[in-house]
């Protein structure tokens, strides 16, 4: 257990650009009954934060500023609180604590509740296992929960490349699924390394020219260049659309309605239970995480920037803890 009462931690005091990231010391929070305290020693980076950061994301749920960004972590149980018997101290764990509320995971300690962590993938270390929660939960509610994609059928990943996409792809890859993966020209490598079977590159060739007779769209894209409108269109009969960034707009889903598809947004919530599916399958050697970036904790702004030029391959991580 820890042995000292501060910690460091990313708050913001305004919405604003990076700058308004701030390292600063806080009080090292307590665990309340069914709640663990895990020492940080990896936070990823994800959309929602910067875009929180800038007053849109999750800004909604957090409310105004004072607060800290970050979902994802992976860390060491460093206290259990009354009532917990999934975890003890000294277990290596990851999770995506809160979502939508404040987890405060640009720091050095978190608490949360338990069963908002799983126990982390034996076979990669803490910065990749924080590249996983957000990302791989997204992409595992989608096709599995929600779509319940089935061998065999087609599935079309917009942005695939990216954060949630890469993932995606190897989720619908040992779901049995034919994969269809959207990205820029420089992509169709790293896709095809990670099982796709078809790369369309958007920037060469309108996407519903070059697809067709899709079982399920994950649109990680939206309304940007009319991808979420146009990915109807290449829907079979009974097919669904699945939109990430900010769910489903109504000419969209006037669009499905007249072809027959369904469409439907989507918000990431904790998993323990898709956790652990995911940590085995990581440890099988299904899913391989994609990290371009690490940053250490006091260089979130610089993580951010490097984020928001949405040229990332995989993910942004921070290192927080050696």
């Amino acid at each position: 257990m820890t042995d000292h009462t501060t910690m460091r931690a990313i708050r913001q005091e305004r919405f604003g650009d990076s700058s308004v990231l701030r390292l600063t010391e806080v009080p090292v929070p307590e665990s309340l009954p069914t709640e663990i305290r895990v020492r940080v020693h990896a936070a990823g980076v994800n959309p929602v934060d910067w875009k929180t950061r800038e007053g849109r994301g999750m800004a909604a749920v957090l409310g105004a500023p004072p607060f800290g960004l970050g979902w994802d972590v992976s860390g060491v149980v460093d206290a259990v609180g009354f009532g917990v018997t999934t975890v003890v101290p000294g277990d290596e764990v990851y999770g995506m604590p809160w979502f939508p509320r404040a987890a405060d995971a640009y720091a050095e300690y978190v608490t949360a509740p338990s069963r908002h962590f799983a126990r982390k993938p034996t076979t990669i270390g803490h910065v990749e296992a924080a590249a996983v929660p957000l990302a791989a939960l997204t992409a595992w509610q989608a096709l599995v929960d929600t779509a319940d994609v089935q061998p065999g059928q087609r599935v079309l990943i917009h942005a695939a490349a990216g954060g949630v996409g890469h993932l995606a792809v190897q989720i619908a890859v040992a779901r049995g699924a034919y994969v269809i993966g959207t990205g820029s020209a420089g992509r169709a490598e790293f896709l095809h390394s990670l099982g796709a079977d078809e790369f369309v590159d958007y920037r060469a060739v309108r996407f519903e020219e070059a697809v067709d007779e899709v079982d399920v769209v994950l649109d990680l894209v939206g309304e940007q260049d009319l991808t979420d409108l146009r990915s109807i269109q290449v829907l079979k009969p009974g097919g669904i659309h699945i939109g990430v960034p900010s769910g489903v707009r109504p000419e969209v889903a006037a669009a499905a309605a007249a072809r027959g598809v369904r469409t439907t947004g989507i918000l990431v919530e904790p998993d323990r239970a898709a956790l652990a599916s995911i940590a085995d399958l990581i440890d099988a050697g299904g899913l391989r995480v994609v990290v371009q970036q690490t940053f250490p904790l006091e260089q979130a702004a610089a993580a951010h920037d490097a984020g928001a030029t949405a040229r990332t391959q995989g993910k942004i991580v921070l290192e927080v803890a050696a």
